[in-house]
């Protein structure tokens, strides 16, 4: 089985990119719908978020506040360090498991902080999505966060150039979604070959 990994910098069209890849029959994964599932109330995961964070980032169904812990972290990275400490191994693990399960030629893990965690060996490929650091920030304001909290967050990860520029593949995702599409295709014809 060839596998794949789908990384990128924050709002560069990842899932996306990923949801066509599914549409078209590939099987997928989304590391941030396992972190979700690790913040629900009463995981492993939540339980040792709550010890090391406090209640400050529980909410009152007793899941975890990502909001409230995405403040607190973004702008300690020590803090963030450590809630990558706690959520990246149980997540791994889990795609691990899910590839381990397959039968499928090749599947597609999407993981935002791939590089950053030095996960990209455990790949046959890489994938990464792109666009202008500008186009970062408009997408990530338009999903509610302010200017500032939306550089934070492109800062506490490698630039979206830095990933493109060490992966296999690039899918820019500028433009019009056609051409995004017509990208994916593109894609999967090349893994094909080599799968």
């Amino acid at each position: 089985m060839l596998r794949v990994a789908l990384t990128g910098g924050i709002a560069t069209g990842k899932s996306y990119v990923l949801a066509q890849l599914a549409q078209r029959g590939v099987p997928t994964i989304d590391a941030d719908d396992i972190v979700h599932r690790a913040l629900a109330a009463g995981t492993a995961t939540s339980r040792a978020i709550l010890r090391e964070f406090g209640s400050g980032v529980l909410r009152g169904d007793g899941s975890i506040n990502r909001q409230a812990l995405g403040t607190l972290v973004f702008q300690n990275p020590t803090e963030r360090r450590r809630l990558e400490a706690l959520i990246h191994p149980s997540v791994y693990q889990s795609i691990r498991d899910w590839f381990a399960s397959l039968k499928e030629p090749m599947a597609v893990a999407s993981i935002p902080l791939l590089y950053e965690t030095g996960h990209d060996r455990d790949f046959d490929v890489v994938i990464a999505t792109m666009c202008e650091p500008s186009q970062q920030i408009e997408r990530l304001e338009a999903r509610g966060l302010s200017k500032p909290e939306a550089e934070q967050r492109l800062a506490a990860q490698l630039p979206a150039q830095e990933k493109a520029d060490r992966a296999d593949y690039v899918i820019w995702t500028v433009g019009p979604k056609t051409d995004t599409d017509r990208r994916v295709e593109e894609l999967i014809s090349a893994l094909a070959k080599r799968s």
